[in-house]
């Protein structure tokens, strides 16, 4: 397990820490099972969000726009470089083989750029809402830890590395789907407890929750589909589609 939580903090963090021993099999589907535990720290910029808000009375877009900037600077923007070239990839080609080429090269294309864009334009919008209230800003910390434990359902067992080499290959398949739902009920009923106490209804924690890992599996599905399985491109992408899925769930919700 120490080796498991190096991996998921160095992996998905910006965190220093020293690296594994040793990666096996098991390590890496601990590391993705821990995901969402690494992310914890990331939930405090909501929190620091939601007091700017509070008492620095400062604009909601604004607060919004700098928390992203935290989440981008505290996992090294690997995320959202996943989306960018998943969605290059994906727009170059059919062919498998040229839309993996164009995933490697890491430049930015059109389609990747504007998927960020956008992305990030859904997700500051989500968040200037959220933020304004307490329940709102619990929902957005548990968008946020959702997005991370949907590596778990990406990195199941019965899901194929697209390529036999790279971040994909060593996390692929790695997770047995009981650990991924018993970690989902666990994480489900922690969003609902949070937001119940705020004055929220218990069940809007377990959507936004559901939302989710619904959107991440959405585009697993479709690289499963076009390229035959998963690489770490994918995974920053199912990551980054998560958290904005979860963040217009919780809007919704709000």
């Amino acid at each position: 397990m120490i080796d498991a939580w190096r991996l998921a903090v160095g992996t998905l963090t910006a965190v220093p820490i020293r690296p594994p021993a040793r990666i096996t099999p098991r390590v890496a589907g601990g590391a993705m099972l821990l995901a969402p535990v690494a992310a914890l720290p990331l939930a405090l910029l909501i929190a620091g969000g939601w007091a700017a808000l509070r008492w620095l009375a400062m604009p909601p877009l604004l607060v919004a726009a700098l928390v992203l900037v935290g989440l981008t600077l505290a996992t090294r923007g690997l995320h959202l470089d996943g989306l960018a070239d998943t969605c290059d990839g994906l727009a170059a080609s059919y062919d498998r083989s040229r839309a993996l080429a164009v995933m490697r090269t890491g430049d930015v294309g059109p389609a990747g750029l504007a998927a960020v864009v956008l992305v990030l334009l859904v997700q500051a919008a989500a968040l200037s809402e959220l933020l304004t209230t307490a329940p709102g800003a619990a929902l957005a910390g548990a968008a946020v830890v959702t997005s991370r434990h949907t590596l778990a359902w990406c990195c199941r067992v019965g899901v194929p590395a697209a390529r036999p080499e790279g971040l994909g290959a060593t996390v692929a398949g790695t997770v047995a789907p009981r650990y991924a739902v018993g970690s989902t009920l666990v994480l489900a009923a922690l969003a609902g407890a949070a937001i119940q106490p705020l004055g929220m209804p218990w069940w809007a924690g377990p959507v936004a929750v559901v939302v989710g890992i619904l959107a991440a599996l959405t585009i697993v599905d479709r690289a499963r589909r076009r390229l035959g399985g998963v690489t770490g491109d994918i995974l920053g992408a199912s990551v980054e589609l998560s958290l904005t899925a979860a963040l217009v769930a919780a809007t919704v919700l709000h």
